[in-house]
C-alpha cells in the first residue's frame, strides 16, 4: 500500500502539553519508517469550535483527493462526526484519542453527555482508532461501541534521560502541566500548606494561556498561601530536562490523565513520583515508585509528600525504583511501528 498520510490536528503542532508533544514525535517517528507525512493544522476553537470553525475544518479534509489515508487527532475528531459520516465512504480515516473529550474536568453533565454522542458518532465512521493508554483502550471499547479488534494501544515512546541529580537543600519538588483544572495544580498548593513546617521549594512548570482564568485563580492561590517564596509558578518552558535533573520529587495531582507522558518522564529521569490513582496514571506509574492518592484530595497528598520529605530511605528506594521501571519504556521508533503496523492493516 502508499505510505502516504495526511496527519490533521487543532491549533499549533508546537503547542506544548504532552498530548501535542506525542504528536510531534510520533510523526517524525514515522517519517523515519518512511511514511510521507502531510500536516494539515485544522485551525482554533476545538475541541469547541464555533459553526465556522467547525466548517471550515471539515473543509480542508474534504479537499483531499480520493482514498486518502487520513490520521486526525481526537482533540478536533471527537466533534466532528457530521463531517465523517459525509466523508467516510471517500477517505480512509483514523483518530488518535489521547483520552475521551467528555472525561475533561469542569464539565456539567449535560455538555460530558453531548460531547459523549458526538465522540462515539465520529469514532464510528473510522477504520482504525489508535489510543496511548490501555485504560483508554478500554473506555472507548466499553463506552463508546468501538470495536476492541479497530483499537490499537500505542503508549508514547521516552528517550534517554540522565538520572536527575537529586539531594538538593532544601528538596525542590517539581510539577509540570499546563495550568487548567484537570492538572490538579490547587490540590498540590493546598497539599503544599499542610506542609509549611518542612523545608522544600516547588517549581511548578506549566503554560498559563490555555486557561487563563486557572492561571490566575493559582496565582491568588499561591500569594493567599503566603508561600509565595516556596512555590513558584514557572510557566512554560521548552525544554523540561533540566528541570527533571535538578528536582528531588515529581508531583503532579491530575485529576484524570488519558496516559501522562510527564509521568513517564519523570520514571525515566528517576524521580519518586507524588500523583492521584486517576484515569491511566496507575498503568504508568508502578507500585515502588511513588504513592498515587485518591484524586482531589490535599490531605492524602500532603501526607504522601510528607512521607517523601521525611523518609530519605523512601525516597531514595522510590527513585530506583522509578529508574528501573524508566529503563523499560518503549523508544518512540517503538512506537511508530505499532502505529505503522496498525495503519497497514486497518487502511
Amino acid at each position: 500500500m502508499s505510505r502516504d498520510l495526511v496527519f490533521a490536528y487543532p491549533g499549533d503542532l508546537e503547542t506544548r502539553t504532552g498530548g501535542y508533544g506525542y504528536d510531534r514525535r510520533v510523526v517524525a517517528a514515522l517519517a523515519d519508517l518512511g511514511w510521507n507525512v502531510e500536516l494539515i493544522s485544522l485551525g482554533d476553537g476545538f475541541p469547541n469550535p464555533n459553526a465556522k470553525q467547525l466548517d471550515d475544518a471539515g473543509r480542508m479534509l474534504s479537499g483531499l483527493a480520493d482514498d486518502s489515508l487520513v490520521l486526525i487527532d481526537g482533540l478536533a475528531f471527537g466533534v466532528m462526526g457530521e463531517w465523517a459520516g459525509r466523508e467516510a465512504k471517500r477517505l480512509k480515516i483514523m483518530a488518535l484519542v489521547h483520552h475521551p473529550l467528555a472525561l475533561e474536568t469542569g464539565l456539567d453533565g449535560e455538555r460530558q453527555q453531548a460531547l459523549a454522542a458526538r465522540e462515539k458518532a465520529a469514532l464510528a465512521q473510522t477504520r482504525g482508532v489508535i489510543v496511548t493508554s490501555h485504560m483508554t483502550a478500554t473506555e472507548l471499547a466499553a463506552n463508546y461501541a468501538v470495536p476492541a479488534e479497530r483499537i490499537v494501544v500505542a503508549i508514547p515512546g521516552m528517550d534517554p534521560a540522565l538520572l536527575a541529580a537529586g539531594g538538593g537543600d532544601p528538596p525542590l519538588i517539581l510539577s509540570i502541566g499546563t495550568l487548567t483544572r484537570r492538572k490538579g495544580h490547587d490540590i498540590l498548593i493546598s497539599a503544599l500548606e499542610r506542609l509549611r513546617d518542612l523545608p522544600w521549594t516547588c517549581r511548578i512548570v506549566g503554560s498559563k494561556m490555555l486557561d487563563p482564568g486557572v492561571a490566575a485563580e493559582l496565582e491568588r492561590q499561591v500569594a493567599q498561601s503566603g508561600l509565595g517564596d516556596r512555590i513558584e509558578l514557572a510557566g512554560q518552558i521548552d525544554d523540561t530536562r533540566l528541570e527533571f535533573a535538578k528536582a528531588d520529587i515529581f508531583a503532579l495531582a491530575s485529576r484524570y490523565e488519558g496516559y501522562g507522558m510527564v509521568f513517564a518522564e519523570a520514571l525515566a529521569q528517576g524521580l519518586p513520583i507524588v500523583g492521584c490513582a486517576a484515569g491511566a496514571v496507575p498503568d504508568v506509574v508502578p507500585e515502588g515508585a511513588g504513592f498515587l492518592v485518591p484524586p482531589g484530595d490535599p490531605d492524602a497528598f500532603a501526607a504522601a509528600l510528607r512521607r517523601l520529605l521525611e523518609e530519605p530511605e523512601t525516597r531514595i528506594s522510590m527513585a530506583d525504583a522509578a529508574a528501573i521501571a524508566g529503563a523499560r519504556l518503549p523508544s518512540w521508533r517503538d512506537t511508530a511501528v505499532i502505529i505503522s503496523d496498525f495503519m497497514e492493516r486497518a487502511s
